[in-house]
């Protein structure tokens, strides 16, 4: 029986209902997927082996904790030592003043005793100046230097230039030092050795008495009268005739050398005449060669 060909059935099938977010895939797949695979494994790895271990953030703090709890232990043991040794350093402090002051008192007692011999060596060596010298023993302690001195006579101030920085030439002519407005000790030299010339009798310095074995000399830039160290201004007094020992120092040419130091390195020099001056002892008079002097009763 000849007829149309038959075709199969179909059979209908129910197609599955359309997911809302199918038109975003991309962030469908990223919400699915949030964790990387590599990660994921390698987290399941961690988590099978047993080993959670603690979060890098959690053991920084630990540590930390760990450091200030470490300093805190640490300051407290230092401030206990230090209110432990307290009382130590303390005893030992009040015990290194009692010996300074205890020092300081025996050399000022010292000192005392010095002054007290010199005083009664002085006293001696007048006496034996007026018993063995005659007429003659008061000149001898005058030009020695061993007995005070008062009476007329002129006052030399000399002082460095308030501010010492000029050079060149002048009358100090070539030296090794640098020629400033500071005064030199062979400054002092000429002035001395002027006013002896001058007919000065007795002469001091600073309070420093001056002999025929006195030496003017520089320590850097002090100058020293017998080793002792004098701080400008340095005051000379000289006791003779006032008038006629000025007129006669500044007329002559230690006189002209000062007037050319003030007026070429500006140094202050001034001088007056006093009716009454007052020189001191030397502090020490060593007699290094002595004969006696022949007379009755000596062979």
């Amino acid at each position: 029986m000849c007829g149309m060909p038959q075709q199969p059935p179909v059979r209908s099938t129910p197609s599955r209902p359309r997911r809302p977010d199918a038109s975003m895939s991309l962030l469908t797949t990223v919400m699915d997927h949030s964790l990387d695979e590599g990660y994921a494994e390698a987290a399941a790895r961690k988590k099978a082996s047993g080993d959670s271990g603690v979060p890098r953030p959690l053991r920084a703090k630990l540590g930390l904790a760990a450091g200030l709890v470490l300093a805190a232990l640490v300051v407290t043991v230092g401030a206990a030592q230090a209110r432990i040794e307290a009382p130590v350093v303390a005893k030992e402090r009040e015990e290194l003043i009692d010996r300074v002051e205890e020092a300081t008192a025996g050399a000022d007692a010292l000192e005392d005793d010095v002054d007290e011999l010199r005083d009664d060596v002085g006293e001696r060596q007048e006496a034996a100046l007026k018993k063995h010298g005659g007429s003659q023993g008061e000149l001898v302690g005058l030009l020695s230097g061993a007995t005070e001195v008062h009476g007329p006579g002129v006052k030399l101030v000399v002082d460095d230039k308030k501010q010492a920085d000029q050079g060149g030439g002048g009358p100090r002519e070539s030296t090794g030092f640098s020629d400033t407005g500071r005064v030199r000790d062979r400054d002092m030299q000429r002035v001395v050795n002027g006013l002896w010339q001058s007919g000065a009798e007795a002469i001091s310095i600073n309070d420093q008495r001056l002999t025929a074995l006195s030496a003017i000399r520089a320590a850097g830039d002090a100058i020293l009268v017998d080793n002792r160290p004098l701080v400008p201004p340095y005051t000379v007094l000289a006791v003779g005739d006032g008038k006629r020992l000025s007129t006669r120092f500044q007329n002559s040419r230690d006189g002209q050398y000062l007037h050319a130091l003030r007026e070429n390195f500006g140094i202050d020099a001034s001088i007056s005449v006093s009716d009454e001056l007052r020189l001191p002892a030397a502090p020490s008079v060593t007699v290094r060669t002595a004969e006696p002097k022949a007379g009755k009763g000596t062979s």
